[in-house]
């Protein structure tokens, strides 16, 4: 296994990259130009091309060969017989990035030939630069300082991003009765990385449309961090090994009040109690 250094300095490669490439757009009309239906069924806009371009752009000029799945372009190989798969979403949060709204990010996993066997984890606010990143085993970091989840224990005090627009509106409903702050901030990695650094205490999409581009990095960091992952079921979240995989509910927290959001996302608790 390499070091995770060696696995930093690609990271950062490819962060610089990609913001390099979309400096111009974001902000733009022309960034959130739909330009085709990319490989996880989603449209693929300018600004979600321009990055992934950068990216495959990098690695083909690297030494060593990756297997790459990437939202847009799905799964491509670079070299041969790789023995690492880099897991890429190259802007987590296009929509903030084409308003110009400073919150999208680029989140990244290498993994084993297994998607499950994460062994590092980076995600970066593209328009602050912040850069949260993991090691199996090592913690978690922001921009270099050990990061941990935060130790509120009562959940009429948390702070929690909640997804359930259109979908599963009520248990959405009932999850933001229960807590004192929602927040839905338009970057599921970055708002992962919130939770593994104290920032907020949990993360809960219940509309379950979540994929592996979307969660592999931010799961390592949470869990590296302290945290808690899992399905909307209370299960071990386990990844698909393709793009499009069956998307999922996601629950991330603290811990330390993990199992009554579930409940609560599930309808099976009540606000007060």
């Amino acid at each position: 296994m390499r070091c995770s250094d060696e696995f930093l300095r690609l990271s950062e490669r490819i962060a610089d990259a990609v913001s390099e490439a979309i400096e111009g757009l974001v902000g733009t009309r022309d960034a959130g130009r739909v330009l085709y239906t990319g490989a996880d069924g989603t449209p693929t806009k300018l600004i979600d091309d321009v990055s992934e371009k950068a990216i495959f752009k990098l690695l083909t000029k690297e030494d060593n060969p990756y297997r790459v799945i990437s939202e847009e372009a799905g799964e491509q190989i670079i070299g041969k017989a790789p023995c690492y798969t880099i897991i890429i979403d190259p802007i987590d949060g296009t929509y903030n990035a084409c308003s110009g709204i400073p919150f999208y990010s680029i989140s990244l996993a290498v993994t084993g030939n297994d998607v499950n066997d994460i062994r590092f984890g980076y995600v970066r606010n593209l328009a602050t630069g912040d850069t949260f990143y993991a090691e199996a085993g090592k913690g978690a970091y922001l921009n270099g300082v050990r990061i941990k989840p935060s130790d509120n224990r009562d959940i009429s005090r948390f702070c929690i991003s909640i997804y359930g627009h259109r979908h599963n509106t009520r248990e959405a409903a009932i999850l933001s009765r229960s807590v004192r702050r929602v927040r839905a901030l338009g970057s599921v990695a970055l708002e992962l990385c919130y939770v593994a650094a104290g920032k907020i205490d949990a993360f809960a999409d219940v509309r379950g449309t979540m994929r592996m581009t979307d969660i592999a990095a931010g799961k390592l960091i949470i869990e590296e961090a302290g945290g808690i992952v899992t399905s909307g079921c209370g299960e071990s979240l386990k990844l698909e090994d393709k793009v499009i995989m069956s998307r999922v509910s996601v629950i991330a927290s603290n811990g330390y009040a993990h199992d009554k959001i579930l409940k609560l996302s599930a309808g099976i608790l009540h606000e007060g109690q």
